[in-house]
C-alpha cells in the first residue's frame, strides 16, 4: 500500500468573492473558461465529466467534450443507444464536472437534459473530419463486440461505402442540451478555506449563495 497522506497542495492562485462574481451563472462560466482556455497548462479546457444515473443506482462517469454552450445549457453529443444515452433517457437528469487544475477551479453543474433538433445534430456531424462521421456510423456504442478487428473491418467498408459521398448522420447519434439549475464554482483556497459560490435557479431567478468548504 501506499500512504498518501503527505501528498498536499497549496492553493493560492485566486478567489472567488460575492463582490466580483456574475449575476448569471453563465456568464460566470464564460469567464471561467475563457481563462482556462488562454491557459497553456490546460490542453482541452472543454473536457468535462458527464454522471449519469444507471439501473443499479450507481453513478457512471465520462469524460465527453462540451461542444458549445449558451444561455440556455451545454451542448454535448453522444450515440443515444449508448450507456449514457439509455441512462439520460430514463431520468433526463446528469451532472456534469469541469476540473481545471492549471487554475485551482472547478465547477459543477446540476441539470436536466433533452435531445437538440435533429438539423442541429445534422450540422454539427457533417461539420466533422470525415473520419469521426465514420467512427460514429461504425461503433455500436457500449455494446459488447468480440474484438479490436470487429471495428476496422466494419471502419474498411464504410469507407469504401462513402468513399465518393457523405456520410448520413446514424438516427441514433446526436446531441444533448444539458439544461442547468444549479451550477457550483469552486476556488481552492489556502489552508483548505477554499471558496464556493452556487448558484440555484428558483422561478427563473438564479439565486447565489456561499457554501462552507
Amino acid at each position: 500500500m501506499e500512504n498518501l497522506h503527505d501528498k498536499r497542495k497549496i492553493y493560492e492562485k485566486s478567489q472567488l468573492i460575492e463582490t466580483e462574481i456574475k449575476e448569471n451563472p453563465i456568464e460566470q462560466f464564460r469567464d471561467w473558461f475563457l481563462d482556462a482556455s488562454e491557459n497553456p497548462s490546460i490542453s482541452e479546457a472543454n473536457a468535462m465529466a458527464v454522471s449519469t444515473l444507471e439501473e443499479d443506482g450507481c453513478p457512471r462517469t465520462r469524460m465527453v467534450l462540451l461542444k458549445e454552450y449558451t444561455y440556455e445549457g451545454f451542448i454535448f453529443y453522444t450515440n443515444y443507444d449508448s450507456r449514457k444515452g439509455k441512462s439520460i433517457e430514463k431520468t433526463h437528469k446528469a451532472c456534469l464536472h469541469f476540473f481545471w487544475p492549471g487554475l485551482e477551479r472547478q465547477i459543477i453543474i446540476k441539470a436536466n437534459l433533452e435531445k437538440i433538433s435533429a438539423n442541429l445534430s445534422d450540422g454539427y456531424f457533417h461539420s466533422r473530419p470525415k473520419g469521426s462521421q465514420l467512427g460514429a456510423a461504425v461503433s455500436p456504442q457500449s455494446q459488447e463486440i468480440p474484438d479490436r478487428e470487429f471495428l476496422e473491418n466494419k471502419l474498411k467498408d464504410l469507407e469504401k461505402e462513402y468513399e465518393n459521398s457523405e456520410v448520413p448522420r446514424p438516427e441514433n447519434w446526436g446531441g444533448y442540451i444539458a439544461k442547468p439549475y444549479e451550477i457550483e464554482f469552486w476556488q481552492g483556497r489556502p489552508n483548505r478555506l477554499h471558496d464556493r459560490i452556487i448558484y440555484t435557479l428558483e422561478n427563473f431567478d438564479w439565486r447565489i449563495s456561499r457554501l462552507a468548504p
